[in-house]
């Protein structure tokens, strides 16, 4: 009878469990984003509290400093950015900003073995793209137009999901100590395992937006000023593009830049292309080298194959929220096998 009674009560926790997350399904990406946003900031939350004569006031005013801080120039860059973007549409409905012309002044001053390379590729047929281009952009109206007349719910479920967020962000920095007391003694594991286990996946989830986010951020508005600088349309809009492509090891921001690079010496415009090419190897191209090692650290360095197939795998399933839970899940995998062979181990020397 008790290991009936002890199976019964592990299908009842394991069903309440997934009742649970199927009800909190809605709210994942509020919920992702306030742990990480608890894991990123506790230790300055920790540093208030010690230095604070009220420490209750410590984890206030942390959220105070992430909205600041994240919170408030992110929401500039979209609303800039939506702009930038329908201006960008704008122009090229109208003729203004015509990429297939563009695509033909390069192919144009190409050699011959090119224009044949580019030919078994189906790359030099332009009338072709043409067609799908202009398809393209009917859709993308279309899809538009769309989104225009739910604008008012989406910024709605916006709003919901940043407040859930914050509030779940204050109740995590404020009684997070006693909560992950309290999942220590929940979870069926040894002692050292749990400690290696949750030390581990704090140091992954810091790594990943320090050395992942934050070198994208840099890699994007590096690339940005410089596009400004050259006078290139909707700057805004490809230095964000660069910084998603920064996120991605074997792509990179090298996949916008170099091409623009590649227009500018076709088209005549000789300086603007030297100076962008050597901007991006020595300026954009060295931030992550730069920056990687010294936001991330060797411990928690993940390869760049695991970073790039994780990381793509983690956007199609879980969409945007997955450029970080496609890295955080491959690196408790590794880490989780890594306690099992360790443990392994120990009682294969032990008998």
């Amino acid at each position: 009878m008790r290991s009936i009674e002890d199976q019964s009560l592990l299908i009842l926790v394991i069903a309440v469990s997934l009742a649970f997350a199927w009800i909190l399904q809605p709210f994942y990406g509020a919920i992702l984003w306030g742990i990480i946003a608890a894991i990123i900031f506790a230790p300055l939350c920790r540093w208030l509290a010690k230095s604070m004569r009220w420490p209750v006031l410590a984890a206030p005013i942390t959220i105070l400093v992430i909205i600041a801080i994240v919170i408030l120039p992110l929401t500039m860059i979209a609303a800039s950015l939506g702009r930038e973007a329908s201006n960008l549409y704008g122009k090229v409905q109208s003729g203004d900003v015509d990429f297939i012309k563009n695509a033909q002044e390069v192919l144009d001053v190409l050699p011959a073995w090119a224009k044949d390379w580019l030919g078994r590729f189906g790359l030099a047929d332009l009338s072709s793209m043409r067609d799908g281009l202009t398809a393209g952009l009917v859709k993308g109206s279309q899809f538009i137009a769309t989104q225009a007349l739910n604008i008012g719910s989406s910024t709605f479920d916006f709003i919901i999901g940043l407040g859930v967020m914050l509030y779940l962000l204050f109740f995590l920095l404020q009684d997070g100590d006693a909560l992950l007391g309290r999942i220590h003694a929940a979870v069926p594991l040894r002692e050292d395992q749990e400690r290696a286990l949750f030390s581990r996946f704090a140091l992954v989830v810091r790594a990943t937006v320090r050395g992942g986010i934050l070198v994208a951020i840099a890699q994007g508005a590096l690339g940005g000023l410089a596009f400004w600088f050259l006078g290139i349309h909707a700057p805004l809009l490809w230095a964000v593009i660069m910084a998603f492509l920064s996120l991605l090891p074997a792509i990179g921001a090298g996949l916008v830049w170099v091409p623009v690079a590649i227009y500018l010496l076709a088209t005549g415009a000789i300086w603007q292309g030297i100076v962008l090419i050597a901007y991006g190897i020595f300026v954009i191209g060295l931030v992550d080298n730069v920056l990687r090692p010294f936001l991330v650290g060797k411990d928690t360095k993940l390869p760049d194959y695991v970073v790039l197939i994780s990381t793509l795998g983690g956007i199609e399933v879980f969409g945007l929220h997955g450029f970080v839970i496609g890295p955080v899940i491959a690196a408790m995998f590794m880490v989780t096998w890594e306690i099992f062979s360790a443990s392994r181990l120990a009682r294969q020397e032990i008998t």
